[in-house]
């Protein structure tokens, strides 16, 4: 166990394992490490991204949520008529 966790901080701590130098040259600050290709055209790019990463963490967040306590207590739900049978 404590030989996969130094692995796995090795690969963390390590920004050179995700962008070739060529890449890591040529791209912005916040980036650089990270990715390949070309840097973002405007802010706009930088914008959509966390808003499609809160949105996907919000629906990540309710969908376990609601799978694991789904607090449905009406008779009358559909998913008591497949049960019930």
């Amino acid at each position: 166990m404590k030989k996969l966790l130094t692995i796995i901080l090795f690969f963390i701590a390590n920004n050179n394992l995700f962008a070739c130098p060529v890449c890591d040259r040529n791209k912005a600050n916040i980036l650089q490490g990270i990715s390949h290709g070309n840097n973002p055209d405007s802010n706009w790019d930088y914008v959509i991204v966390v808003a499609l990463t809160i949105i996907v963490l919000l629906t990540l967040f309710y969908s376990v949520k609601l799978f694991v306590k789904p607090n449905e207590t009406n008779t009358n739900h559909i998913k008591y008529s497949i049960l019930n049978e």
